[in-house]
């Protein structure tokens, strides 16, 4: 399959949908990234501060809110700080991206303090049952493993893409037999880890081929080292964040081909907040990000971040695929 490399932005479309990325900012459709060229160039610069500041409280959502909490008045997000473009640190070490802008404007919209707390991705879900954190706005879908301990609110759909060296010298792509018997990271915790790469494996055994072999690493950053060097052939991880890094790294790196196209089974791509089974935070939280979609910052913070065709209009409770 013939590929390119291209920029976070074009690639962030190819993933969403072109048309999705070709309205303007602020319209009724899921907009573009803020001044995007027609060439499809990024331009999407990020959120300069806290993007809630001066947001007041939704009265619906804090009268939600569990007596408990009200006395608090503050709720602790957990997320990992190593994926760029949704959530990592400043060069000045303070927390930025998508997911970032989306704790906090829930936080606001809540009337409570937010504490951000920068653990590994695959601790996350332990430390919300075991009650040390609240929530966590980190690139997390809901899977049926996943929904039998936590409650989970839809806010934005991502997807899944395959990253190699540029000029794909391998010639791969996600969505064929090529990964067979190939080294294809993944991260540690991750659908792609637990459920996407393994229904791939299956078919390369069922057509008689080597099962792709998984290399688990905790982040993108060693898996960029690791591809780079040769060690690995390709990446298996969301799609923002691989482009994010082909953005980065100049020529090194690349985004092979079309998105992974994932059977129904396995669900949709809808992003969820996370929060303990039967939370009492629960209600309050879903009514608090159904006030920020219903927002302008909404759509703002997801073109400051160039992934303005990832919006969605309702904030339902993520439901099994198998329901």
């Amino acid at each position: 399959m013939k590929t390119q490399v291209i920029s976070l932005f074009a690639v962030t479309c190819l993933a969403l949908g072109t048309a999705a990325c070709s309205s303007s900012d602020g319209g009724s459709g899921a907009g573009s990234a803020s001044g995007a060229t027609s060439g499809g160039k990024a331009s999407a610069k990020g959120t300069t501060g806290d993007i809630s500041k001066g947001v007041a409280a939704d009265p619906a959502a804090v009268k939600l809110l569990p007596a408990a909490a009200k006395s608090k008045g503050s709720i602790t997000v957990a997320m990992d700080l190593q994926y760029p473009p949704t959530s990592f640190l400043s060069p000045s070490n303070q927390p930025e991206g998508y997911n970032v802008d989306i704790a906090r404007l829930l936080a606001a919209k809540l009337g409570l303090k937010l504490t951000i707390k920068n653990i590994s991705f695959d601790t996350i879900i332990p430390g919300l049952t075991g009650g040390r954190y609240d929530f966590t706005t980190t690139n997390m879908s809901a899977t049926p493993e996943r929904l039998k301990v936590l409650d989970m609110i839809n806010y934005w759909t991502d997807g899944s893409s395959l990253a190699t060296k540029a000029g794909n010298p391998l010639h791969l792509a996600i969505n064929d037999s090529s990964i067979c018997g190939k080294n294809i990271a993944v991260m540690k915790g991750t659908t792609q880890q637990e459920i996407y790469l393994p229904a791939l494996s299956k078919k390369c055994t069922s057509g008689g081929k080597s099962a792709a072999n998984a290399v688990v690493l905790p982040n993108v950053n060693g898996a960029l080292t690791q591809l780079a060097s040769g060690r690995i052939d390709g990446i298996f991880y969301d799609t923002p964040s691989l482009a994010y890094a082909v953005q980065q790294h100049g020529s090194t790196f690349e985004v092979a081909g079309k998105q992974y196209d994932k059977p129904a089974s396995l669900g949709t791509d809808l992003v969820a907040i996370g929060l303990k089974k039967n939370s009492p935070l629960t209600k309050a939280m879903q009514q608090a990000m159904q006030s920020v979609i219903d927002g302008p910052l909404y759509r703002k913070t997801l073109n400051n971040w160039g992934l303005g065709g990832g919006a969605i209009t309702t904030a339902g409770i993520a439901k099994s695929p198998a329901s």
